[in-house]
């Protein structure tokens, strides 16, 4: 008869697998956006590049430590690696444990700070990005691209691996809010 019930509500044994099934995306998915948001920090950690005026002794820098906002985008970028390595622990928590709510709702809470802290720095630093492209005539500022070309490139390559990690968070935290929907 309880077997019966379980295959009413939904499956009892297909809950437990599918949430196992939840639990390892989510470890997967974890360690995509720790690569992705560790390597947008070294790459704009390490981001500079010289131009020569004139003579060598003359020479224009440009360094991401330059500017506040590429300086708030790599430590921001490196808190939220920091958390998705200590996530881990509990995502593997949840790979062992099927119904093992409060660990989940841990990871969302902390899931959706690190999805802010993680889009106010991609979204600062794609601002003066977009200002290195574009340049802005009213305010003179120049576009500095196409003198600094390499510069430019590695900061963009830097912002894309950032955005791919916070569509990565939104995914974590609609698998961890199915997984907590789907074990009650």
């Amino acid at each position: 008869m309880k077997s019966d019930q379980n295959e009413i509500v939904g499956g009892g044994k297909d809950v437990g697998a599918m949430n196992k099934r939840i639990a390892i995306f989510d470890f997967i998915l974890r360690i995509i956006a720790f690569l992705n948001t560790i390597g947008s920090a070294i790459i704009m950690g390490t981001t500079n590049e010289t131009l020569p005026f004139f003579t060598q002794f003359i020479r224009f820098r440009a360094e991401y430590n330059d500017l506040p906002a590429l300086t708030f985008f790599v430590v921001a970028n490196a808190v939220v690696s920091g958390y998705l390595i200590l996530s881990l622990a509990l995502s593997f928590f949840n790979i062992l444990k099927n119904n093992a709510q409060n660990s989940r709702v841990l990871l969302i809470f902390l899931d959706v700070a690190s999805l802010g802290l993680l889009t106010a720095g991609a979204s600062s630093a794609a601002a003066i990005v977009y200002l290195a492209h574009e340049g802005n005539n009213r305010t003179n500022w120049f576009a500095i691209c196409q003198q600094f070309n390499s510069f430019c490139e590695r900061i963009s390559g830097s912002l894309i691996g950032s955005f791919i990690a916070v569509a990565l968070f939104v995914l974590l935290i609609l698998l961890s809010a199915i997984a907590l929907s789907r074990s009650r």
